[in-house]
């Protein structure tokens, strides 16, 4: 069957391929990462001439936790369970009212089931890992060329937030067990992630050799440096920059409060599981607890990416699957005995899906854009199941929200900023003089959030 871009297409497979000469297979991949965003489509229009209308926002969530399972987990065996001979009998598929879930694999989840939502209805863009897991952090095409500066969200909240904290001594966006990723973009480097990947033994490097009055003495001398180069019309603002940077970090240094947070002993790794992704949900509740500054967080989880053997026993889908378990379901637990899921949106999210049915020739699941995402938190409704799959899980049956179609990346973008109380719709000029829209588009009502998960 064809598709809208005149493609062929393998409905089985998900995928899309030419079928004419090697010409037009080089045509399509030069094109293929815009027109696949649907944004070679729309009309044009200068960015400068398109008014914003205000738009109502659900502003229910202070923080917001992003856990980016990346690799691109099975959504029909995880939060979209769909059975078959292929299921393992080890899964122990179990109805939950209107749920089946597979509670041999996520056990802790399934007594949690009563406290999320289940996103049904969304769709990848993109079939290729780094494309559609930066599409998922940057809520837009990351090949169009609008997108060259385009920073992740958790920038945009922080430049919309931090400053809501005087007293802040984290930054506003921190990214746990992870060493890369998006940034800023064409924002202030003061919105750039703060990497770390905790393990319980408090903040690394944050102590001088020399002792804390040898540190003092330093500080001040760079203070007094940075502060006669500010004067220089040719240094200015390079220094400025640096200025940013060197104080924030001071805060870090020798601070008790930012120790605690990141220390924590084995009884409590334990109970998280005792692996880098349960440090990282105990970090992520501890800075929420302490109330440090960080407003978005997000923890990396994988890996997801199981082409081969993917039911082995104590390793793939099995181990990835339980180790997220064990982390995440203590952390909704915790933050809703501290009364701090109400104000937390948490959303648990991989850049694609998995192929149903039957596994591939080497018992593993391929690339697939049909997925489904687990959210919390927020005053979200608790229990509600947002859009549906045919018996598969191949397509989307009903989408269940009033667009009436698949939910894509700018809309689950568009979602967080709504919760945040930040308005989607907002426009900046970026380096390029372009207008760069918060989510693409949304001023034209193309993306929008998912306000059916409040109603």
């Amino acid at each position: 069957m064809k598709d809208r871009f005149g493609f062929d297409f393998n409905e089985q497979q998900g995928t899309r391929f030419w079928k004419r000469p090697q010409i037009g297979r080089r045509m399509f991949f030069r094109h293929a990462a815009s027109a696949v965003g649907g944004y070679m489509l729309l009309p044009s229009a200068p960015m400068g001439t398109l008014a914003s209308a205000a738009v109502p926002l659900k502003s229910t969530a202070r923080n917001c936790i992003m856990i980016l399972m990346s690799g691109g987990p099975s959504h029909v065996d995880t939060f979209d369970l769909k059975e078959g001979a292929y299921t393992p009998a080890a899964f122990q598929p179990t109805s939950y009212g209107d749920v089946r879930w597979p509670r041999g694999l996520m056990p802790n989840l399934a007594d949690k089931l009563g406290s999320v939502a289940l996103v049904r209805s969304v769709k990848s863009w993109a079939l290729v890992h780094v494309l559609a897991r930066t599409w998922v952090q940057i809520g837009r095409n990351p090949a169009s060329s609008n997108s060259r500066f385009a920073p992740h969200m958790g920038s945009v909240i922080s430049m919309e937030l931090a400053g809501q904290n005087p007293n802040a001594t984290l930054p506003a966006f921190v990214s746990l067990n992870a060493t890369n990723g998006p940034g800023p973009g064409f924002l202030d480097s003061g919105n750039s992630p703060f990497y770390m990947s905790p393990g319980g033994g408090g903040l690394l490097n944050t102590t001088h050799r020399d002792g804390l009055p040898r540190f003092n003495s330093r500080f001040a001398a760079l203070q007094k440096m940075d502060a006669e180069l500010a004067a220089s019309k040719e240094l200015g603002s390079n220094v400025d920059e640096s200025f940013t940077y060197t104080t924030a970090a001071r805060k870090l240094m020798y601070n008790s409060d930012v120790d605690r947070i990141f220390t924590f002993d084995q009884t409590e790794k334990n109970r998280y599981g005792n692996t880098g992704f349960g440090n990282s949900c105990i970090a992520a509740r501890n800075m929420l607890r302490a109330k440090s500054g960080a407003r978005f967080i997000q923890i990396t989880q994988g890996d997801w990416d199981q082409h081969d053997n993917i039911y082995t026993p104590n390793s793939g889908h099995f181990s990835v699957a339980k180790t997220f378990d064990a982390g995440l379901a203590p952390l909704i637990g915790d933050l809703e005995k501290d009364g701090l899921l109400e104000e937390t949106l948490i959303i648990a999210i991989g850049e694609f899906g998995r192929v149903p049915g039957a596994l591939n020739s080497t018992a593993g699941r391929d690339h697939y854009a049909q997925q489904a995402v687990l959210m919390a938190g927020a005053k979200t409704r608790a229990g509600a199941i947002i859009g549906s799959t045919d018996k598969d899980g191949k397509a989307t049956a009903d989408p269940g929200w009033s667009r009436k179609r698949d939910i894509r990346p700018e809309d689950l973008e568009a979602t967080i900023y709504s919760a945040m109380g930040i308005d989607y719709t907002k426009r900046m000029e970026d380096p390029s003089g372009r207008g760069f829209e918060y989510v693409p588009f949304s001023d034209r009502d193309q993306y929008g959030p998912v306000n059916e998960l409040w109603a």
